[in-house]
């Protein structure tokens, strides 16, 4: 809200949150099993919108790309 942010900075810090929030999810998925899947465990809701975020505002290899141009 202070303006203090850069580009750069907004497209890492999306990149590495969304992956961090995906790789979670992931390993809590696989905990459950094929019921993770199923729309009445909470998870299943979880996982679809951290593979939805990875694209939400542009997609994880744009970030990537952002911040690659940066270095």
């Amino acid at each position: 809200m202070a303006g203090e942010l850069t580009a750069n900075e907004a497209a890492a810090s999306k990149y590495w949150h969304t992956e961090m929030q995906w790789t979670a999810c992931e390993a809590a998925l696989q905990l459950h099993g094929g019921a993770g899947y199923m729309n009445e465990y909470p998870i299943a809701r979880i996982w679809r919108d951290a593979r939805v975020r990875r694209i939400y505002g542009g997609t994880s290899e744009i970030m990537r790309e952002l911040v690659g141009r940066s270095l």
